[in-house]
């Protein structure tokens, strides 16, 4: 596999920040925002002591009908008297009042910006950064939006250009202090995200789960964090019949991967349980084959839990985290599991598996009671689970679902870190179409409302502490993970690194008695 080392980090964008006015702060290019207006011309929004400086700029923008709308980024050459080559706009469309969606804007403005200036040595980001969440968001667009991925292209090619190298971001009214605060959260940020996107954006001929857990023992080695690797025989022995049964068609076996960051004097702890099929065919309920084109991002929920470790290790949170990647290939072949098999989930409890093609539950239900034996504060699965998840939300939303306090929580950090998640039910009027005659319970049910019948599904194998189900919730990524479409924002194609910033968020809230 290639080096872990440039997958962590291919090449990471350097982060400052600065007080100094815009003449006295030289790179290649200087990024403004300019927010929509209400005739179609959008208003350039300037720093106050260089407005003078800027006024060509503005004549420009005016000139050009630059418009301010999300994801508009116009380049214009740089006004003499200003040690800049390019000014690129930045559109913020109208900024909302609200403080985390101004943020968002704010880093998805900043992430466009970087995104079009790849190949560019260095910025300014001189947007409207006026408190510590707005640089704290301009900061994250940058390290967002700073991502190619060329691992697996001739060097020769050339077709892809180096992300921008460093950005400055310019907040002269933001404490020196919490600027250096903001700066090393989003550079922790983006590197989990950016090193989740490269795991999902790498072909399964090179990500299984062999190669998957010796990642995450190269990536943690020098942190906090602790790596235990479960392969066939080890959970064999510890009766994991949902990964054993799902990972028994490829030559490539099951892994469960334990990852432990546990601080001391953590105040609470919290469980993280990631699906991570690094290709799913369907298994013998075979999928058609435009259906599998995009299946190497099965493992997007593992990507995020591995990523979210190492991130708060970085920024040593006070909360424990465990996280459990749950890891086989779903392929077709002679010891491949029927329709009609039943297996035994860690635990005792039995499935009668009727659709190969909803495999992810099994491996997470697995990991689910592996996790609770723990006896967690809270547990959280994310997991790439349902095509029923487009159909409801779209490919930008995800669904989050379970107890009612965590997925208010998940709900409130997943908006606090500017991802789109929506809160959604568990019917109980749909558990019984899981009823088996064979089984404990049959891995399909209702085809109405299929995300919400995962999600009851996965609450059976949510274990109990001191007499009560450990506290969970469910959040299901299957459209956000991956982008088939063009890029926007600080979002790249393919991979997005989708749930890493709620899931840091989360623990986060809870060490400050938020969550």
């Amino acid at each position: 596999m290639p080096d872990v080392q440039d997958l962590l980090e291919p090449r990471g964008i350097e982060l400052t920040a600065t007080h100094k006015s815009l003449s006295r702060t030289p790179a290649h290019a200087l990024v403004l925002g300019v927010e929509k207006g209400t005739d179609g011309d959008g208003r350039v929004l300037l720093p106050g002591a260089d407005r003078r400086k800027l006024t060509a700029v503005v004549e420009a923008a005016k000139a050009l009908r630059v418009g301010g709308g999300a994801d508009e980024v116009t380049l214009l050459p740089a006004p003499s008297g200003l040690p800049f080559t390019v000014v690129a706009l930045t559109g913020v469309g109208t900024l909302p009042e609200d403080p985390d969606e101004r943020a968002e804007a704010l880093r998805r403005a900043a992430g466009a910006a970087v995104r079009r200036l790849a190949g560019t040595e260095s910025a300014v980001l001189a947007l409207p950064a006026g408190s510590e969440q707005d640089a704290a968001a301009v900061a994250e667009g940058a390290a967002l939006g700073a991502f190619a991925f060329s691992h697996q292209r001739a060097e020769t090619a050339g077709s892809v250009k180096e992300p921008l190298a460093s950005a400055v971001v310019h907040a002269p009214d933001v404490p020196r202090a919490a600027l250096g605060r903001c700066l090393d959260r989003a550079a922790a940020l983006g590197r989990g995200v950016r090193a989740a996107r490269t795991l999902v954006d790498l072909s399964p001929n090179v990500i299984y789960p062999e190669t998957v857990a010796e990642y995450a023992r190269q990536a943690a080695r020098g942190t906090k964090v602790s790596v235990t690797v479960l392969a066939e025989k080890e959970l064999a022995r510890g009766g994991y019949g949902g990964l054993l049964g799902v990972g028994q068609g490829s030559v490539h076996g099951p892994r469960l991967v334990k990852l432990e960051y546990a601080p001391a004097r953590a105040g609470k702890h919290y469980a993280y349980v990631g699906k991570g099929i690094t290709f799913d065919s369907g298994g013998l309920s075979l999928k058609p084959p435009a259906s599998m084109m995009t299946m190497k991002s099965d493992m997007a929920g593992a990507a995020a839990v591995l990523a979210t470790v190492l991130v708060a290790a970085e920024l040593r949170l006070p909360v424990r985290v465990t996280g459990w990647l749950c890891l086989a290939e779903n392929l077709p072949s002679s010891t491949a599991t029927r329709p009609g098999d039943v297996i035994t989930i860690r635990g005792g409890r039995t499935v009668e598996v009727l659709n190969t093609d909803a495999e992810g539950r099994l491996v997470l239900a697995d990991g689910l009671v592996a996790a609770c034996e723990e006896r967690p504060d809270a547990v959280v699965d994310i997991a790439t689970l349902t095509g029923a998840q487009l159909a409801a939300l779209g490919t930008r939303t995800f669904g989050i679902m379970g107890d009612d306090a965590v997925r208010g929580a998940v709900a409130d950090a997943a908006r606090a870190a500017g991802e789109a998640g929506w809160p959604m039910p568990l019917p109980d009027h749909l558990r019984p179409s899981l009823d088996s005659k064979v089984a404990d319970l049959k891995n399909i049910g209702d085809k109405h409302g299929g995300m919400l019948v995962a999600g009851l599904f996965l609450r059976e194998f949510v274990g109990a502490a001191d007499g009560s189900r450990v506290p969970w919730a469910h959040v299901d990524i299957a459209g956000p993970s991956f982008n088939e479409g063009s890029p926007y924002g600080y979002t790249p194609a393919e991979g997005t690194g989708a749930g890493v910033r709620t899931l840091v968020r989360l623990l986060e809230d809870a060490a400050a008695g938020r969550g």
